[in-house]
């Protein structure tokens, strides 16, 4: 494949439109180093230097594919708090729609505070709430959803397990998707793993494929297919693509294909998943072979990975990365 076809199917993902549905973070970092251990308790005292905010979780699922060109709608929730403030600032900021924000007064917006010192992580601290949005919520977010869904050519499901993702919400959105010949892709979590029957692509990790399927599972080209056979059985989607870690991923789609992680150096793996999802996406979108969508996305996890944070794919790094490493 030449570094033009590449650039074809970069310049494709731009008249596609995309909605993603799933669990809005607010990402923040202290940057800062240490120094000296504190006299009050044998913990670092970290000498801050600055501070950022990040859209993290399906936030950065939209950050990835509108950093690609394509027209994002994200639908979510958020509390009704300072970070919700904090939120729609970065929204507008970055140029993502706020139509879609729910607010549930009910709740926090799910904020990670991330210390780092010398890009390295010290601590996380998480305000979050993890119980299941009423039916209220769940209705208005099934009502924005098919508000939007004549307008779109895929569906991203992004489950953090933060409540948005119920049983019954992910089935009703995914039988209105089919319905209308509309792909839909999911980036699961350990609940409800299995409530995403007959969509069009699941992407677990290993972990998480492991877990819900209750066996010990070593990164091992044979075992993780003897593992995919076992989730189709359960899942029946078009495709299941395992992401691997440094293994890169194994894709199913009737027969298997195994893509070897790209040699890129790697400084932090946040947002690597959220990246892979939504380039995928983009892909089904736009009728690109699933193994060539497959490999792209792999090729763009791997340029997130060298920065520090959540970052969105750039489409010049991806240019460059093809052709150092795929041409």
């Amino acid at each position: 494949m030449r570094a033009s076809s590449i650039e074809a199917i970069l310049n494709s993902f731009r008249s596609k439109r995309i909605a993603v549905i799933g669990d809005i973070m607010l990402d923040n970092y202290i940057f800062g180093h240490v120094s000296r251990i504190s006299p009050e308790y044998p913990v670092p005292v970290v000498d801050v230097t600055h501070e950022d905010h990040r859209l993290g979780g399906a936030a950065n699922v939209a950050l990835n594919t509108l950093s690609l060109g394509a027209d994002t709608m994200l639908i979510g929730i958020t509390g009704a708090d300072r970070n919700r403030d904090v939120l729609l600032e970065l929204f507008r900021d970055r140029g993502l729609a706020t139509e879609g924000l729910i607010c549930d007064t009910s709740r926090p917006t799910t904020s990670k505070t991330r210390i780092l010192s010398q890009n390295h992580h010290i601590t996380r601290v998480d305000v979050e709430s993890r119980k299941e949005i009423d039916v209220g919520i769940e209705q208005d977010i099934l009502a924005s959803f098919e508000a939007v869904i004549n307008s779109i050519d895929a569906v991203v499901l992004e489950d953090y397990n933060k409540g948005l993702l119920s049983a019954s919400l992910i089935q009703q959105i995914i039988a209105s998707a089919k319905a209308r010949n509309v792909p839909v892709l999911v980036d699961p979590k350990h609940q409800n793993f299995f409530a995403y029957k007959g969509c069009s692509v699941f992407k677990p990790n290993l972990s998480e494929m492991a877990a819900a399927l209750g066996i010990l599972l070593h990164n091992n080209d044979r075992e993780v297919e003897e593992a995919c056979l076992m989730l189709q059985q359960k899942i029946q989607a078009d495709t299941i693509i395992v992401t691997r870690s440094d293994k890169g991923m194994t894709l199913y789609n009737g027969s298997f294909t195994h893509i070897a992680a790209t040699s890129l150096d790697v400084a932090d793996v946040s947002g690597a998943g959220d990246t892979v999802i939504g380039v995928l996406a983009l892909g089904v979108a736009a009728g690109i072979d699933i193994v060539m969508n497959a490999t792209i996305a792999n090729l763009a996890a791997a340029t997130v990975c060298q920065e520090v944070g959540a970052v969105p794919v750039k489409s010049e790094k991806l240019i460059k990365a093809f052709r150092d490493h795929l041409q």
